[in-house]
């Protein structure tokens, strides 16, 4: 009777003994697989709640792949002296072509001449670059900043609308409708004036017109400009928020103000009579 309580004892601490290895190792073989370096040491990680449980320590983890930054476009601008193409196709700064050298020549003229070297077109052989003024860098900067603005931008609808300085009145007040129309669906319009033979129109006054019109909800996003002979161009946007408020508040002023006028002028008659 006493052998057989013992064998009945040993078999059930054998059943534990199996379902707790069973259920650490499976634990373990379950785990997702990642790419941990581990040190050769064992150490005991105590736990209260636990026996003692051996593992091996983890140092770091390899999985993740540093992120390497895409290389931006370089903005337009003097490279200094730092140019690395041996051979070069240079243009003045009159915008003459100049032939290729070497970049030794370049620097050269470059230092002759009290000008900056800029890279124009970088993929091609050879390179471009062009002898330029500081006064002219700067200007094309403007110029590219301007263009870069009045660019629509991914996702915005732009319209354009153009016609001549000769418009009659009442064409130009139906041309206003249409920019209004877009205006408040947030477009942006890009408004381009001819002007007409024989026409003394200024055109920029016109594009103010236009804007005075629409102005309780739309502003330059690109300004009046000339975009080649007798042709001028503008780009008009929708206010955002902070735009509309400040608007307001220069109008609510500007009401005031004028009632204030209006107010003087009652009081000075009333004196007079």
């Amino acid at each position: 009777m006493t052998a057989l309580c013992t064998i009945k004892h040993l078999c059930q601490a054998t059943r534990n003994e199996n379902r707790y290895a069973k259920k650490f190792f499976g634990t373990l073989l379950t785990q997702t697989a990642q790419k941990w370096l581990f040190s050769p040491f064992w150490i005991v990680v105590p736990d209260p709640r636990k026996s003692a449980v051996f593992g091996l320590t983890q140092t770091f983890c390899t999985d993740k792949k540093p992120h390497t930054q895409a290389k931006g476009k370089a903005a337009f601008g003097s490279v200094g002296r730092r140019i690395p193409y041996r051979i070069l196709h240079v243009i003045n700064q009159d915008g003459e072509s100049l032939g290729n050298m070497h970049r030794a020549e370049a620097l050269r003229l470059m230092d002759e001449h009290g000008l900056k070297l800029v890279l124009l077109r970088e993929n091609v052989e050879p390179p471009v670059y062009r002898l330029m003024t500081g006064q002219q860098i700067h200007e094309e900067q403007l110029k590219r900043a301007e263009k870069k603005k009045a660019s629509p931008k991914p996702g915005v609808v732009q319209k354009e609308l153009s016609f001549s300085s000769a418009i009659a009145k009442n064409d130009l007040e139906t041309k206003i409708k249409q920019i209004a129309l877009w205006i408040e669906k947030k477009y942006h319009v890009k408004v381009t004036v001819r002007q007409a033979k024989g026409s003394s129109t200024d055109m920029f006054t016109l594009f103010d017109q236009i804007l005075e019109t629409v102005s309780e909800k739309a502003t330059y996003l690109s300004k009046p400009k000339v975009a080649r002979e007798g042709v001028s161009t503008c780009v008009l946007r929708h206010m955002s928020d902070k735009e509309l408020k400040e608007h307001q508040k220069m109008e609510m002023k500007k009401n005031n103000i004028v009632k204030k006028d209006e107010n003087k002028d009652l009081k000075s008659n009333e004196l007079h009579q």
